[in-house]
C-alpha cells in the first residue's frame, strides 16, 4: 500500500494503545486485513506498515477507520481515528457503525446524507458486505433506548461554512447552496408542525417509489433530509418530541436506503439501513427497530445471502418478542421464510409460512396499526407465499398465490404488482405454459421501462434467463421481438 510521507513526530497515542490492546504489531496488521477483507477491501498490511505508523506515517484511504474499528472492538470502546492520532479521511467504511450515542447518530448519517446528496458518486458505488450485518443487528438486541434525546441547548458543532460537519465526511460547500435567511437552522426549535411536513413528505416519496421506483425521486428525498431534516436533528426539542423526531428520521432513513437499495446502490443502501436502525432505538421504537431488520433481510435475500436473512428475521423477532400487533407479527414471519424459500428448506420455509398466516387470522378491524405496516395486507401476504413457492419451485402454489396477489392488490403499487406478475410467469413457465408465460413477461417488461428501477429490470432478465432452453419457440420469439420494440 502507498503511504503519505513520513512525518517527524512518532505516534504515542498509537503506541500507547497498541500497549493496552495487547497487540504486536504483526497481529494488528493482520486484524486490519481481516477486517477489510469483511468490507470487499484486498489490504496487505504487514508489522513493517505498523511500524511506519508508529513512526508518524499517515495511512491513506479507509485503513485509519478500519485500524479504529479494530481497537473498538478489541477494548469495547468507541475510538476514532484522531484517538489514535491518525488523519480523519472519507472512509467508506463510514456509515456501518453503529452510534455509541444520538448526537454521534446525527453526525453519521448527517455526513451520509451530504455526500450522497453532492456529486459524489463513488459512494453509490461503495459494495454490500454481509458481514456488517452482525454488529448492528447484535447491538440493536442487546441495546436500550436512549436515557435522553432531548435538547435544549445546541453545542457549538458548526463549521464555517454554516453546517455541521462531522470529521471524516465533510464535503465542501457550494457558494451559491448558502442557507437563505427564512431556511431553518441548526438551533431552532422543532415543533408538531414539523413532524407533520416530515409524515407527509415520507407518504409523498413512498408513493413515488411504488409508482415510479426508486430512482424517481430518490436524490430529491436525500436534498431534504440534508437540508430540512438533519437542522431539525440539531434543533433544541423536548423528549417526546425528540421521540417522535427520531421516529421520523428512521423512517426517511430507511426509505432513504430503501429506494438506494432499488437502483443496486447496495452498500449505500446497507448504511441506510443501519443508521435506520440505530435512529429507531434512539426514538425508543422496537417495533420499527424489527421492520428495519426484516427490510435488511429482504436486501440479503435479494442479494442471495439467504442464511444471513434468516438470522435478521429471527433477531427481529426475538427484539419485539409478542408484543408486536399481528400485522407486524406477520411480516417478520413472511420475511424468515422468504429467506428459507432462497435456501430451499422447505420444512423450515413451510412453518415461517403458516406462522405468517395465522397471526394475520389474528388482527381484527380496528387494531392499532403502525403506519409503516399498513401496506401488508392479505395481498401481501399471497405475494410473500408466491416467491417461497417459486423458489421452492413449487409452481403450481406459486401460481395460485400469485394470481390472488394481483387480484388483491392495489394499481398503487405498481412495481410491486410487477414483481408478483413476473413470479407469476415463472410458475407458468414451471409448469409448461409457454404462451401465458411470456405473455405476462411481456407485461412486466413493459411496465419496467417505465420505471427506474433496477430490481425491475432484473426481475424480467431473470425470467429470461429461465427462458434460454426454450429459445427456438415461437412465444419465445415473440416475447423477445416485443422487449426490442420496447428500445
Amino acid at each position: 500500500m502507498t503511504e503519505r510521507p513520513a512525518q517527524r513526530t512518532p505516534n504515542r497515542q498509537l503506541t500507547a494503545l497498541i500497549a493496552e490492546a495487547g497487540f504486536s504489531n504483526a497481529g494488528l496488521a493482520r486484524r486490519v486485513d481481516q477486517l477489510g477483507l469483511e468490507h470487499g477491501l484486498d489490504l496487505r498490511y504487514d508489522k513493517t506498515s505498523v511500524t511506519r505508523w508508529l513512526r508518524g506515517q499517515q495511512p491513506r484511504g479507509t485503513t485509519p477507520a478500519l485500524i479504529a474499528e479494530v481497537f473498538t472492538r478489541r477494548l469495547g470502546r468507541r475510538l476514532t481515528a484522531q484517538d489514535l492520532g491518525l488523519d480523519a479521511c472519507a472512509p467508506v467504511y463510514a456509515g456501518l457503525e453503529f452510534a455509541g450515542s444520538p448526537q454521534e447518530a446525527i453526525d453519521i448519517v448527517g455526513g451520509l446524507w451530504r455526500k450522497d446528496s453532492g456529486s459524489h458518486a463513488e459512494l453509490r458505488k461503495i459494495a454490500f458486505t454481509s458481514a456488517g450485518l452482525v454488529v448492528p443487528s447484535r447491538d440493536w438486541l442487546i441495546g436500550r433506548a436512549d436515557e435522553k434525546v432531548a435538547r435544549t441547548e445546541v453545542p457549538v458543532r458548526i463549521p464555517a461554512q454554516g453546517r455541521p460537519a462531522p470529521p471524516g465526511l465533510a464535503v465542501p460547500l457550494d457558494p451559491s447552496r448558502r442557507r437563505a435567511p427564512a431556511e431553518r437552522g441548526p438551533g431552532q426549535r422543532v415543533g408538531g408542525g414539523d413532524l407533520a411536513a416530515l409524515r407527509s413528505v415520507g407518504e409523498l416519496f413512498r408513493s413515488l417509489d411504488d409508482r415510479y421506483g426508486g430512482g424517481h425521486a430518490r436524490q430529491a428525498l436525500v436534498r431534504y433530509l440534508e437540508h430540512e431534516l438533519e437542522p431539525m436533528l440539531r434543533g433544541t426539542y423536548g423528549e417526546q418530541t425528540g421521540r417522535r423526531l427520531f421516529a421520523a428520521a428512521a423512517d426517511l432513513t430507511r426509505l432513504a436506503g430503501w429506494t438506494s437499495y432499488d437502483i443496486a446502490a447496495h452498500g449505500l443502501a446497507q448504511r441506510y439501513f443501519v443508521q435506520a436502525l440505530r435512529l429507531s432505538q434512539a426514538a425508543a421504537d422496537r417495533a420499527y427497530g424489527s421492520y428495519v431488520l426484516v427490510t435488511m433481510s429482504r436486501q440479503a435475500v435479494y442479494l442471495g445471502h439467504g442464511r444471513e436473512a434468516v438470522q435478521l428475521a429471527r433477531v427481529a423477532q426475538q427484539g419485539v418478542g409478542t408484543s408486536a400487533p399481528p400485522v407486524v407479527q406477520t411480516l417478520l414471519h413472511a420475511a424468515e421464510a422468504r429467506a428459507h424459500g432462497l435456501l430451499g428448506e422447505v420444512r423450515a420455509c413451510t412453518a415461517a409460512l403458516v406462522r405468517a398466516e395465522r397471526a394475520l387470522e389474528t388482527a381484527r378491524p380496528g387494531d392499532e396499526v403502525p403506519h409503516w405496516a399498513r401496506f401488508f395486507d392479505e395481498a401481501q401476504l399471497a405475494d410473500e407465499f408466491g416467491h417461497c413457492h417459486r423458489d421452492l419451485q413449487q409452481f403450481r402454489a406459486a401460481a395460485q398465490h400469485a394470481e390472488r396477489s394481483l387480484q388483491l392488490r392495489a394499481p398503487v403499487y405498481a412495481r410491486s404488482r410487477l414483481f408478483c406478475r413476473v413470479v407469476l410467469a415463472t410458475a407458468r413457465l414451471g409448469l409448461g405454459e409457454l404462451d401465458q408465460a411470456c405473455q405476462l413477461a411481456a407485461e412486466a417488461a413493459g411496465q419496467a421501462a417505465e420505471m427506474r428501477s433496477v430490481r425491475a429490470t432484473e426481475y424480467v432478465r431473470d425470467f429470461e434467463r429461465r427462458l434460454e432452453p426454450y429459445r427456438d419457440a415461437p412465444p419465445v420469439r415473440g416475447y423477445r421481438d416485443k422487449v426490442a420494440a420496447l428500445g
